[in-house]
């Protein structure tokens, strides 16, 4: 298998049109199963509330439970790039954010921290970065922000917000953001986007011109309760194994071919 994915080799990645794939993993079988598939980059999500603990939002994850999932999956994993999520209100203020960050690198194992928002995080994003932690600026439909943006909807619609969101992604890449990921954007919004900043932009029903996608892994086995995402796809269909299933989505990221019109937003 390929030497450990890097920043370096994720930029590197977007210059050359090379797709990016990743997917959310929680324990160290289900990581072993994504390296194995070739797996860009395992991202462990805040959404484990939703699907390993059963909750309506992603609202009640705690740093504990983090640190805990990330453990897990550093220990299944070799190859990918490490992205974890900082939980809802991990980063209140600056220094507040700097001690989970490190939590989540010393113990957990992250390469990358994941956070949602965009004018707030600024300060954030900088001293992060100031300090040598990579972070991966989270725009567009922020789950941990469900209750007060009044459900999970597309983001960026209207042409104030479009522009609104184009801005915070370039003063976010200047504030020092490693990486972008844009959730339930509409698609003309987020090829603008992914145009306009250098640092790779990975999309969840975001469009196919993102530079990488990331889906979570119990959508794309068919497992979650309830009626499944429209930016999502469900990979066992067709396969014979999870792996199967796993490396096809690797695949089809990779070919361009997921995601289709079906899978995104105008």
């Amino acid at each position: 298998m390929s030497a450990p994915i890097t920043l370096s080799r994720l930029r590197q990645m977007k210059v050359q049109g090379e797709k990016i794939a990743c997917l959310t993993a929680y324990d160290a079988s289900f990581a072993r199963v994504l390296d194995a598939a070739g797996m860009d980059v395992i991202l462990v999500g805040d959404s484990l509330g939703m699907v390993i603990q059963g909750h309506k939002t992603t609202v009640p994850v705690t740093m504990e439970d983090m640190v805990y999932h990330s453990q897990a999956v550093a220990q299944g994993n070799e190859h990918a790039l490490l992205m974890v999520d900082m939980p809802f209100m991990a980063c209140p203020t600056v220094d507040l954010a700097l001690v989970n960050a490190t939590r989540l690198m010393q113990e957990g194992g992250a390469e990358v921290v994941k956070l949602e928002g965009s004018g707030v995080q600024l300060e954030i994003v900088t001293e992060l970065a100031r300090r040598s932690i990579p972070v991966c600026a989270h725009l567009g439909l922020q789950p941990q922000s469900v209750h007060k943006i009044g459900g999970y909807r597309v983001q960026g619609r209207e042409a104030d917000a479009a522009k609104a969101m184009l801005d915070s992604s370039l003063a976010l890449e200047q504030a020092g953001a490693d990486l972008l990921l844009l959730e339930c954007v509409p698609e003309p919004l987020a090829t603008d986007i992914t145009a306009a900043v250098e640092i790779p932009v990975i999309g969840i029903g975001a469009g196919v011109h993102c530079d990488g996608q990331v889906l979570v892994l119990q959508d794309i086995l068919g497992v979650t309760p309830g009626k499944p995402p429209r930016f999502s796809k469900d990979f066992m269909q067709g396969s014979g194994s999870i792996h199967e299933a796993v490396t096809r989505y690797v695949a089809e990221v990779k070919a361009g071919s997921f995601p289709d019109a079906a899978h995104w937003f105008k």
